[in-house]
């Protein structure tokens, strides 16, 4: 057997390469119950990875990364001694469940493994929340899940047809709905191949040997690896965030129990200090900020007329003056246009125009009727450290330098 093979190894912690894949079949206890945090278990080999130390149990909890599951993560503790390791990732690996750790242990030690159950907990209820939303989806309007992500701050579902925004509202509804039914148990069952047969389940390709059916009752049934809580009511609650077109279909984001809670409790953070310096209800802050938008604008308008009121005057200021060197402060990039542009149809030369300060560097507009600007821009950005483009008569861009050095330049 492979464990007297590793309890006589003499290479201090590692093992031939061929050891693991020598290794009889171990105990996954984290396909018997999702909730186990604590076992006991035996190093069976222990080798030198890429990012750690490969360590291969006898039996284990620790999921390994699949089916669009991340791994577990957690320790090791020797049972005597005081060794301990940190699990950094789990994988499945020619059948065997390898589990990467920052240090060795020494084939045939006895260890306890202890689950991180945080992040466990979090993945089964973004995994479950998942499957309850893709199998209503199928049911209600026969969508087919082409596309699962479990990340570490949403989950994506990808389906091959569109949806309206009244299914994607009623699909949270109806989701949620389920979830507080929450007495609804979560099967797991290995059907043998007879049965299997007879046995409507979502999967996304052909399977072989036996399978695992996660079944979540009036709401989905699907062949999964992964760990899931053991009742609906557990997920807790669910928010679909957005709905986007993908390919045929579209992808949908969403979060699952404590980061849900999380993400409501962010929202209505911000909610309410945009409330605070609006003045104004919680749940009347989008009124507060179309009125906002709307004083906005009104000003953005007068002072569009103003400033088109000053650039008609230097416009005239300017005409018959030739070539024209302004500086005009607290312009957009924009106003700097409309305003190299008034002058430019006035002075009969080349027009530039600088707006900014020494301290962030100047915008500018450099314009010439029918002139050729290029090599004129190009010789001004090397001697300004500045960078800009457009068309041949009309140049936008900035500079780094300060106005004293853009008179120089000019004179």
């Amino acid at each position: 057997m492979c464990v007297r093979e590793a309890s006589r190894s003499k290479t201090g912690g590692q093992c031939p390469p061929l050891l693991i894949k020598r290794c009889i079949e171990m105990e996954k206890l984290y396909e018997q119950d999702s909730f186990l945090v604590k076992f006991e278990a035996q190093v069976v080999a222990c080798q030198k990875g890429k990012t750690g130390f490969d360590l291969v149990l006898d039996r284990t909890a620790f999921y390994p990364e699949g089916g669009g599951q991340p791994y577990d993560t957690g320790r090791l503790e020797a049972v005597e001694g005081r060794a301990r390791v940190r699990v950094l990732e789990v994988h499945n690996r020619e059948g065997q469940v390898v589990h990467t750790c920052n240090h060795p242990l020494e084939p045939g030690t006895a260890v306890t493994g202890i689950i991180d159950w945080d992040r466990r907990f979090d993945l089964m209820q973004q995994h479950s929340g998942e499957h309850i939303v893709s199998g209503l989806a199928h049911y209600l309007w026969g969508c087919e899940n082409v596309g699962f992500h479990l990340g570490t701050e949403v989950v994506t579902i990808d389906f091959d047809r569109p949806l309206t925004e009244e299914q994607f509202a009623l699909l949270e509804a109806e989701t949620n709905r389920y979830i507080w039914q929450l007495s609804l148990p979560v099967e797991i069952t290995y059907p043998s191949p007879e049965e299997l047969s007879k046995i409507d389940y979502r999967s996304k390709k052909e399977l072989t040997g036996q399978v695992r059916i996660v079944t979540f009752s009036g709401a989905d049934c699907c062949a999964c690896c992964g760990t899931h809580v053991k009742s609906a009511g557990q997920v807790g609650l669910v928010k679909l965030l957005s709905m986007q077109k993908f390919r045929e279909g579209v992808r949908i984001e969403l979060v699952c129990g404590g980061r849900a809670l999380e993400y409501l409790g962010r929202t209505l953070e911000q909610n309410t200090q945009v409330s605070r310096l609006l003045s104004a209800k919680v749940f009347e802050t989008g009124t507060a900020v179309q009125r906002l938008m709307e004083e906005n604008n009104a000003l953005k308008s007068r002072l569009m007329a103003l400033e088109e009121s000053r650039f008609a005057s230097l416009a005239q200021q300017y005409a018959g003056a030739g070539d024209v060197l302004l500086f005009e402060d607290g312009l957009s990039s924009d106003s700097l246009r409309r305003l190299c542009s008034a002058v430019l149809r006035t002075c009969g030369g080349r027009c530039v125009c600088f707006s900014g300060d020494d301290f962030n560097g100047y915008k500018y507009a450099v314009g010439q009727l029918g002139g050729d600007l290029r090599n004129f821009t190009k010789t001004l950005n090397q001697g300004l450290n500045g960078r800009g483009g457009g068309k041949p008569d009309f140049v936008q861009g900035s500079v780094q330098a300060a106005r004293d050095s853009i008179e120089r330049f000019f004179q």
